[in-house]
């Protein structure tokens, strides 16, 4: 995953995404935090719960 330089990029960035690519991205997160979702607790969360978490993960993760 490309480093990027600031939150609004990360935004911008996770706002184009679909559930299954946002499933994916954290699914296949390698960094810190380390994730562990399954993949039929991912499904029961709406697209938008899905991209606060990967928005924590990647902010946290580039704060580091």
């Amino acid at each position: 995953m490309r480093q990027c330089k600031s939150v609004e990029e990360i935004v911008s960035m996770i706002a184009t995404l679909s559930k299954s690519q946002v499933k994916d991205r954290l699914l296949h997160f390698q960094g810190r935090p380390r994730l562990d979702f399954t993949e039929s607790y991912l499904d029961g969360l709406s697209t938008d719960r899905l991209r606060h978490i990967l928005l924590a993960a990647m902010v946290t993760h580039n704060h580091n």
